[in-house]
């Protein structure tokens, strides 16, 4: 053979092994990827080929699978009460994929986590149709009902949480203006026009405003700021009379704050006393004489700074580092560049009513198998000691003491301990001309004292046809976290 020939059948050779190579690399090395990569149809067609798991709240399913025609999809996902529970289920869409726990346990939902594998084989074995496992979950229907319709009824954009802050359970979690994952479910071109059509919408139904959305969360902030003036020793007796005046004038600024009510139900008192009628004086003082530091340091053993996974993704609450005077006296009344979402502030009161444990709240009971076993089972998890007994207990004192005497007085329930917080909130380049948001926090105690329950209500009044002197925490948020509270308690 010449050289040329030698040469090409050469070159062939390379070529073809190359191509051996890469065969065998695709074949072994990357086939679970490319199995599973979204864009592989045949990954979508089994996705949908046969009946989902279900989402469990109170012992019902409110998830299911129907059955369709005219596509390679077999079964789209049907949700009952979609709205009301949307930013819990999430969505799980032919077209637009998964969010929430149909995103996060799609695994057990579909059939085909590993803790599966066991079932799936003996199905295959035995041609029966593969089956998904179960997602139960901490929700109380009655508090979830109190807590949606309640937003509803304001016709407000807003969000509430409910937590038992013995174990962490999330109680309730509702966000509107909602969304019914259902009319979206499918992959039709109506259905995708559906979703377009709400990701457009100017008061963004898609968000989830109890755990991805943060905002200053006002006056409730102030349990916090009392929480840490007490811990540092900065406090030490919440009766006796404090030298804020009213109005204050900021440190290093010409800037005075005045508050709510008159001057003299604010001007020097204590700090029980300024808990009761809110007095910003009063709170920017201790934030004050806190200092950054330590106020972070309080904040953060509550949960700010952090992501939470309950297994849903929250966004992290902020509290700053980098303050300067000024700033630092803002965040005593949650104001400045303080942010929180409502499942903070919930977990916030949910620790101050736990005697100062912070447990990590969780939304899933149990993961369970198609045949009900349990293949895993949610346990309560002290994130965090946040405060002493003794601090949580005085604070406990002064929230009470509002709902009885001061400003959160529409909280109260006949025969029950409740303690309470009001919150306005600033926010926008000009407070002026943004409305305020409305934030309201609460828990209730059981006749031995435990608190099976601790709520955070935010609404944002931006689209209600109300006075502007009408938007305030115990107004517009009292009166649901009262519904939510009663809703537990009956149980």
């Amino acid at each position: 053979m010449n050289r040329p020939l030698r040469r090409i059948a050469l070159f062939c050779g390379l070529l073809t092994l190359a191509l051996l190579l890469r065969a065998n690399w695709v074949q072994f090395a990357e086939n679970d990827e490319l199995s599973n990569h979204k864009k592989n149809r045949r990954v979508q067609i089994e996705a949908f080929s046969h009946p989902r798991g279900d989402i469990i709240v109170g012992g019902k399913s409110i998830t299911g699978s129907k059955e369709t025609s005219g596509t390679d999809f077999k079964y789209k996902r049907t949700f009952k009460q979609g709205p009301m529970y949307a930013p819990i289920t999430g969505y799980f869409s032919q077209a637009q994929g998964s969010t929430f726990l149909e995103g996060v346990h799609n695994g057990i939902l579909s059939g085909n986590d590993d803790r599966l594998f066991i079932k799936r084989t003996l199905d295959m074995l035995t041609g029966e149709q593969r089956q998904g496992g179960d997602v139960v979950t901490t929700i109380d229907p009655k508090a979830q009902k109190a807590a949606y319709e309640g937003l509803v009824n304001l016709d407000a954009k807003g969000a509430v949480v409910a937590l038992d802050p013995r174990s962490g359970k999330v109680l309730a979690l509702a966000s509107t203006p909602s969304y019914d994952p259902s009319v979206f479910a499918g992959i039709s071109l109506a259905e995708s026009k559906k979703f377009k059509a709400l990701g457009e919408r100017k008061d963004k139904p898609l968000n989830n405003r109890a755990l991805r959305e943060s905002y200053p969360p006002g006056s409730t902030f102030k349990i916090l700021t009392a929480a840490a003036a007490l811990e540092h020793g900065v406090v030490t007796d919440i009766d006796e009379r404090t030298d804020a005046e009213t109005p204050y004038k900021l440190p290093l600024s010409s800037t005075r704050i005045g508050n709510d009510v008159p001057d003299a139900n604010c001007d020097k008192v204590s700090v029980k006393t300024g808990m009761q009628w809110s007095c910003n004086n009063v709170f920017l003082d201790i934030a004050l004489k806190v200092g950054k530091d330590r106020m972070r340091e309080t904040a953060e053993k509550f949960g700010f700074n952090e992501e939470q996974f309950i297994p849903v993704r929250a966004v992290a609450s902020s509290y700053p580092e980098k303050l300067d005077t000024p700033q630092t006296a803002l965040t005593g009344m949650g104001q400045g560049s303080l942010t929180s979402t409502p499942l903070q502030m919930a977990m916030v009161t949910a620790g101050l009513a736990n005697d100062g444990k912070v447990m990590k709240p969780y939304l899933v009971e149990e993961l369970r198998g198609p045949d009900l076993s349990t293949i895993e089972k949610g346990e309560p998890h002290e994130l965090d000691r946040a405060v002493s007994e003794k601090t949580a207990r005085t604070v406990q004192e002064m929230m009470e003491n509002t709902v009885e005497k001061g400003t959160a007085n529409k909280a109260r329930i006949d025969g029950v301990t409740v303690g309470g917080k009001t919150g306005t909130a600033q926010h926008g380049a000009d407070v002026n001309d943004e409305r305020p948001y409305a934030w309201f926090v609460s828990y209730a105690k059981n006749e031995d004292g435990d608190a099976p329950v601790a709520v955070a209500v935010f609404v944002d009044p931006s689209n209600m046809n109300i006075p502007r002197s009408e938007i305030a925490g115990g107004k517009l948020g009292a009166p649901i976290a009262k519904a939510v509270m009663e809703a537990v308690l009956e149980r």
